[in-house]
């Protein structure tokens, strides 16, 4: 378990960073991965993956295990033609680097968002609800969105999704429409954080 979830945070969060830009100039896959940059400086160190992975609820073992497994496979990624550095920094406006394949296309190389292939996934596989993926039409949108002997591609795409799955379903067991695209705007973790403070304040 602990595997699929460090390939989840791998592509699901850092698809995309931004650099040193004002938010609202931010592609979609920026915003969606910038909640990681904690002091918005356009780097994300290790530390601020694990405080990030904190919010959003995950133990310390793993918050641990994790931030240095997404530092460690994406920072030469997002440096192109850099050296090593043993810190192992994201640079957030490269991050579209490290997008893979046999996803869902959602994001555009550029890291943008695109509203058609949106629709297309709740029009393609949401049958039971217009507006909400059910647990078995999630597995059957993902094995439909395989690329051939993509086996990395495979992993990552099952883990983010499950691991969405868990983190957004409704007490019916349904991923709805707005939790899908608030993770793709990047509001989704922002809303978990704030949910997670307002809680442990009561």
């Amino acid at each position: 378990m602990m595997g699929i979830q460090k390939y989840f945070i791998l592509f699901f969060i850092f698809h995309v960073v931004a650099g040193n830009l004002d938010n609202g100039n931010l592609t979609a896959l920026q915003k969606h991965v910038s909640f990681f940059d904690r002091n918005k400086d356009g780097i994300i160190y290790v530390t601020e993956t694990f405080e990030g992975l904190r919010a959003l609820g995950m133990g310390i073992a793993l918050a641990s295990s994790a931030s240095v497994f997404i530092n460690t496979a994406l920072s030469q990624k997002t440096r192109p033609g850099e050296g090593f550095a043993a810190n192992f920094p994201i640079v957030v406006k490269n991050i579209q680097l490290g997008k893979h394949g046999s996803d869902t296309d959602v994001y555009d190389e550029q890291g943008r968002f695109v509203e058609p292939k949106f629709e297309e996934l709740f029009q393609k596989f949401a049958r039971t609800h217009p507006n909400a993926l059910t647990s078995d039409e999630l597995s059957e949108m993902l094995k439909a969105k395989r690329d051939p002997n993509d086996y990395k591609g495979w992993i990552a795409a099952e883990s983010e999704w499950k691991i969405l799955y868990t983190l957004g379903k409704d007490d019916q067991g349904l991923l709805q429409k707005d939790t899908v695209r608030a993770m793709y705007d990047g509001s989704l973790f922002e809303r978990i954080e704030k949910d997670r403070k307002s809680k442990n304040q009561i």
